[in-house]
């Protein structure tokens, strides 16, 4: 058999006329199809397609019942797939460490509080000097900003000196004041409690967003059985990260009586609007807008008074103005149902109108507070610049073997235990996983063609059936038969890194396109790589969020183009060229769900296994497509390769 193949090789050489090189397909390869422009806009009108909508009812039960709904499907379909139930119920667990030296008029305790089993947060309780009886009580978030110059905005964690002030002040004005720390800031700021580890969770099947949410709602829980808590008077407030944490915990536990976000976050449609406004990996859980999108978590916040606080000209993200439409205007007929249209109050800060927490915002969340739990009302601010601590006269201690976001996804990890699959039920859950579904090229835009060193070439823009996008470059000897054998080359490192492969199978007397998938080459929105300037993985953060995952759409989009390339030529046979474990494993999907499509999968670079991702650790934006939710915990490579079967997977 070996002697009739090579035959079979030299017959199709000397058909395809003289042998091309590599450098002589750089040209072709290099020409550009399409900008990150265009492919940004093609994911926009794509994402404009998936915004929930949000429709007023006809009455405020109606909407009671309905934000019941939203509540536990949101907690259940979402917050916590995939945690351990004994977690999630798990009562208070925490450590009085002792006071710390206050003001006139207050003082201060250190407090540790576990997450999850080995996994411990800190916070400072700031109390009123003469504490009795029952007083509101306010838990104080927190995100990634707010550092004195030269610092990194998360150094100080807890410690932020405008969230000490206004700790202090909520002390001395008669509140318990709880100051949380956040994870990946402050005493938690650790490489390893990076939030884009939340994706290492995701892939292993519990979701990551989870974690960020018991660490908040174990705050809340300190301060619900506190002794001296007033339960009808709970307040929540934070910038930032702090923001969205305030809205996502205030909307889902109706426990928080009195919420005031700050600048932390904005609707689905601000984030498809401006890039800014995307925010990090737990602003985006899988599927979440398929439920609920930030306008109705605010919604949700009627009849309970709510201050939405944003600044004017915030450069981080979520500027006033722009998004004010979306979760203030649009949520306004929600509180009026009820009667309440003055609990839901806007304040959009000028001075100094940046990202910020500083005087004139909190002298506005002094008023809302003491106006909605019953203290004597007052804006103003009570100076305490003197008796602001640094970070380690606040530092509370962890214990030495604390838990980070990888460790806890690799110790989860650990403990999977996959079914057996047979080829059908395997197919059927891998569908379901990566939310595969079947493509048409609906039309392929010829931009360019070559005719030299005996090699015919077209570009190609391939524009799908669900309005999406990948760019390709068909490359074919001249001398080559219009049925010659097809192969379709993928390249972690896009088209332009694969101009090896395509002159091999050219030189095979192969036709071949060299395919740029979304999210890969000329398929993606961004021109940087595995970076904060990187696109790529922040878009698919939103398309995860809308119920689509990246893997499965780029599976699909090379499902596609083969069946496109088959019908136009007539050849039957297919095969796969893949380099790097990204298209290594979009080819396995591929393969397994479009069976009897492609016959045969060449890797190159790839992995044995997904446990890679973990142990490595591989970053979340190197691969935001692997790190699809609960790929880990349902599949591994072996896996994938017998749902691909019969397909010959070799390596070169």
């Amino acid at each position: 058999m070996a002697i009739h193949r090579f035959i079979a090789f030299l017959f199709l050489a000397a058909a395809a006329g003289a042998q091309v090189s590599s450098g002589d397909l750089r040209p072709m390869l290099d020409y550009r199809i399409q900008t990150p422009d265009l492919a940004a806009f093609a994911i926009r009108q794509y994402l404009m397609t998936r915004v929930p909508p949000l429709s007023v009812p006809r009455s405020a039960e109606a909407w009671r019942a309905e934000s019941a709904r939203l509540r536990e499907r949101v907690l259940g379909e979402v917050i916590f797939h995939g945690w351990p139930k004994a977690w999630v119920d798990a009562p208070l667990k925490f450590e009085d460490l002792g006071t710390l030296p206050g003001g006139k008029g207050y003082r201060m305790r250190k407090l540790r509080l576990e997450i999850v089993p080995g996994f411990y947060t800190t916070a400072i309780l700031y109390e009123p000097g003469n504490l009795a009886g029952k007083v509101p009580g306010v838990l104080n978030v927190n995100g990634h900003c707010g550092a004195p110059s030269g610092q990194r905005p998360w150094d100080n964690g807890k410690a932020f000196e405008y969230k000490q002030k206004r700790c202090i002040n909520q002390a001395l004005r008669g509140m318990l004041a709880l100051n949380l720390e956040w994870i990946g800031c402050g005493e938690l700021m650790l490489p390893e409690n990076v939030h884009t580890f939340l994706g290492h969770l995701d892939v292993s099947g519990t979701s990551g967003v989870g974690l960020f949410y018991l660490a908040m709602r174990k705050g809340l829980d300190y301060l619900w059985q506190h002794p001296n808590v007033d339960r009808a008077r709970v307040a929540m407030t934070g910038l930032s990260g702090g923001g969205w944490q305030t809205i996502m915990l205030s909307s889902l536990d109706e426990r928080v009586a009195v919420s005031a976000p700050v600048a932390g976050y904005s609707a689905f449609v601000s984030k498809i609007e401006r890039f800014m406004d995307i925010g990090d990996n737990e602003q985006h859980a899988a599927d979440l807008f398929t439920i609920a999108d930030f306008t109705h978590l605010t919604a949700m916040r009627a009849p309970r008074p709510t201050l939405l606080i944003y600044n004017a000209e915030d450069r981080c993200c979520f500027t006033g103005p722009m998004v004010k439409p979306y979760i203030y205007t649009a949520v306004r007929p929600f509180f009026r149902l009820f009667g309440k249209e003055d609990v839901f109050a806007w304040h959009l800060n000028l001075d100094p109108g940046t990202h910020n927490y500083q005087l004139d915002n909190r002298r506005q969340l002094y008023r809302f507070l003491t106006t909605h739990l019953g203290l004597p009302v007052t804006d103003a601010e009570i100076p305490v610049d003197s008796e602001v601590k640094s970070y380690e006269e606040l530092k509370v201690g962890l214990p030495p073997d604390n838990l980070t976001v990888l460790g806890l996804a690799r110790k989860l990890a650990a403990g999977i235990s996959r079914p057996e699959y047979d080829q059908a039920t395997g197919r059927s859950r891998l569908r379901e996983v990566v939310r595969y579904k079947p493509l048409t090229v609906k039309h392929a835009w010829a931009l360019h063609n070559t005719m030299s060193r005996g090699v015919e070439t077209i570009a190609y823009r391939f524009e799908m059936s669900d309005g999406l996008s990948a760019a390709g470059l068909w490359s074919k000897a001249i001398a080559a038969p219009e049925n010659a054998p097809i192969t379709i080359v993928v390249n972690d490192e896009g088209r332009r890194a694969a101009e090896r492969e395509v002159a091999e199978r050219v030189n095979r007397g192969e036709q071949v396109i060299a395919l740029d998938p979304i999210f890969t080459g000329e398929g993606s929105p961004s021109e940087a790589r595995a970076s904060r300037d990187d696109q790529n993985w922040l878009w698919g953060l939103l398309m995860a969020a809308a119920g689509d995952r990246a893997l499965g759409i780029e599976a699909a989009q090379i499902a596609a183009v083969t069946g496109w390339l088959r019908e136009r030529t007539g050849n039957p046979r297919a095969r796969l060229d893949a380099t790097g474990m990204r298209s290594q494993v979009q080819a396995l999907v591929a393969s397994a769900m479009a069976p009897g499509l492609i016959a045969e999968i060449e890797v190159r670079g790839g992995i044995r296994t997904l446990g890679v991702l973990l142990e490595k650790p591989v970053a979340y934006q190197a691969a935001p497509d692997l790190f699809c939710r609960d790929l880990y915990r349902a599949f591994d490579i072996d896996r994938l390769e017998k749902l691909a079967a019969p397909v010959k997977r070799s390596e070169p």
